[in-house]
């Protein structure tokens, strides 16, 4: 490879993308593959303040605050795709868990659509490989649920939440072209179905 190779792992909440990105982290590198493991949250200098206004978006809800926060991701992107991508070596394989947050993206009022058009216009850069990660919403809410750190979300609250946001998704799969991958058996089913597009995008 003459750059990197981006891939994006994103689903919704409890869809196992943490234990898939570490299971195909493995497979990669016993197979001498250069990988390097990002996380969106963890990179976005300005996950502070974005948070904040996420907050105050889930106790009162309003169009004009969540463009604002929608604007604000896109702008974090913005600044990864120039200041964290750029740097990575040229021969290695970037894994990131979540590069369009999916619960935070289907929140009813500002459109898929209308965010991607954010991370466009700002020069966002697009994965070369988007993988969406899906289970059925019963599986996935109780593995969410079953977690220490529990559901952990400030969007997602009811089951029926997370139904419609995984619908939401998975229709977005479809109309987006990304690679769908359900991850509803085993493990290393779910992981040779990703390393297995891996390799036809290198």
């Amino acid at each position: 490879m003459s750059r990197p190779l981006f891939v994006s792992l994103d689903g919704p909440k409890g869809a196992g993308k943490t234990t898939l990105l570490e299971a195909i982290t493995k497979v990669l590198r016993a197979d001498n593959k250069k990988v390097i493991r990002l996380c969106e949250k963890k990179s976005d200098p300005y996950r502070r303040e974005t948070m904040l206004l996420v907050n105050q978006l889930a106790r009162n809800p309003s169009l004009d605050l969540e463009w604002e926060v929608c604007a604000r991701l896109a702008d974090s992107r913005a600044w990864i795709s120039q200041h964290v991508l750029t740097k990575q070596p040229p021969d290695s394989i970037i894994l990131i868990d979540r590069w369009y947050p999916s619960d935070a993206a289907f929140r009813r009022r500002v459109s898929f659509a209308e965010i991607l058009r954010l991370n466009i216009e700002r020069n966002v850069q697009t994965p070369d490989l988007h993988v969406g990660v899906v289970t059925a919403p019963d599986i996935s809410w109780a593995r969410a649920a079953a977690r220490k750190r529990g559901l952990s979300s400030t969007v997602i609250h009811k089951l029926e939440d997370h139904v419609a946001c995984t619908q939401a998704f998975e229709r977005e799969i479809a109309d987006r072209g990304w690679f769908l991958c359900r991850n509803e058996g085993v493990i290393e089913d779910a992981t040779m179905q990703v390393i297995s597009e891996i390799y036809k995008v290198i």
